[in-house]
């Protein structure tokens, strides 16, 4: 298991640093081999994640059975936690992505038009209110939990 945590890392370590070279000294970066290694880096994180994965619920399965009223998460329990967070993940990243576009235009528009400052805030706050709405679908199956 601990070869693979360090594949990841590694994988990660080797993105970061490609990084901070393409930030320091952008010139001295050669094109033509760039893009592959990313590509290979993240295939690694990724491929190594996925076996860490398999790996990961092969040994819990193969755990032995402990009694449920010892107050230990079962596996069954454990995936549900995991899939009520979801909503929330994934609103707020789409989240995200809808308030950089809208928020950098409505910078620009203000700089020509400050009287509509109330309208952009109001597309600011319904590209927002994405991310509400999957707190709450992650509080109502919470409350199925």
């Amino acid at each position: 298991m601990y070869w693979l945590i360090t594949l990841m890392t590694l994988g990660i370590v080797g993105i970061i640093a490609t990084g901070v070279v393409m930030e320091i000294k952008p010139a001295a970066i050669n094109r033509r081999w760039f893009k592959p290694t990313i590509g290979l880096n993240l295939l690694l994180f990724i491929v190594g994640q996925a076996t860490l994965l398999f790996f990961g619920v092969q040994e819990v399965m193969a755990a032995p059975a402990v009694a449920e009223s010892s107050g230990e998460i079962s596996i069954g329990l454990g995936l549900g936690i995991i899939g009520m967070g979801i909503p929330t993940a994934l609103s707020t990243v789409g989240a995200g992505i809808a308030v950089g576009p809208i928020g950098a235009a409505s910078l620009a528009v203000l700089a020509e038009k400050p009287e509509i400052f109330g309208r952009t805030l109001i597309y600011l706050g319904l590209a927002e209110g994405i991310a509400i709405y999957g707190l709450v679908m992650s509080i109502l199956l919470l409350d199925k939990l």
